[in-house]
């Protein structure tokens, strides 16, 4: 079965996107290539019990059974030895990676205590935006009452945009509740930054 989310894409948001941005054909429209989820666990990664535990939380948000990352050098005042646990990752495509981004959106988001919205600073240049959520227990399959912890986690959106602005309007037409003011604020800040190098030029 096709979910709801990646038949939105084929049948209409592709289309909306590939005229806003006149593109010659729909193979040049951004679209989402995979989801990676990641949980760092620090020193509770050694402890077998909460790594477990964490395994469990991150199975059941994302559908897949998540990877064990290790650290990848010693760095003593974190206390951490190269090839230890470090926590857990869980890397979404196809069809689990519309189900979750449709969830995560429409669910799990707007269960965020006071939520303003995301950050339009966590975009990069090449197709690729993340953010961080504080408590994993935002997400409905996930039971409070069996929690030893709560913990947050890092989640990154990786799609074939070739810029910010493909990449941003992709996720506007998925319904990603971006922080408007904030959005504003930054593009007045770029506006300004540009005006300021264009001054200097002239003068």
């Amino acid at each position: 079965m096709i979910p709801r989310l990646k038949n939105e894409y084929d049948k209409k948001i592709i289309n909306d996107l590939q005229k806003k941005f006149s593109m010659k054909n729909k193979h040049m429209v951004p679209k989402f290539v995979k989801v990676v989820l990641n949980m760092g666990l620090g020193l509770d990664a050694n402890d077998k019990k909460k790594l477990q535990s964490c395994i469990e939380d991150m199975s059941l948000i994302s559908g897949q059974k998540p990877i064990v990352t290790k650290f990848k050098k010693s760095i003593s005042n974190f206390k951490t030895r190269k090839g230890s646990n470090a926590g857990v990752k869980v890397t979404l495509r196809s069809n689990k990676m519309y189900e979750f981004i449709d969830r995560l959106v429409n669910i799990a988001l707007p269960r965020i205590k006071d939520f303003q919205g995301l950050s339009v600073k966590g975009f990069d240049n090449y197709g690729n935006y993340s953010f961080g959520i504080k408590e994993h227990i935002i997400f409905p399959e996930i039971n409070f009452d069996k929690v030893d912890r709560i913990r947050g986690m890092d989640i990154t959106i990786v799609t074939s945009g070739e810029n910010k602005v493909s990449t941003h309007a992709l996720l506007e037409a998925m319904n990603f509740p971006f922080n408007k003011s904030l959005d504003k604020k930054v593009k007045k800040k770029k506006q300004e930054t540009a005006n300021d190098k264009t001054d200097k030029r002239l003068n």
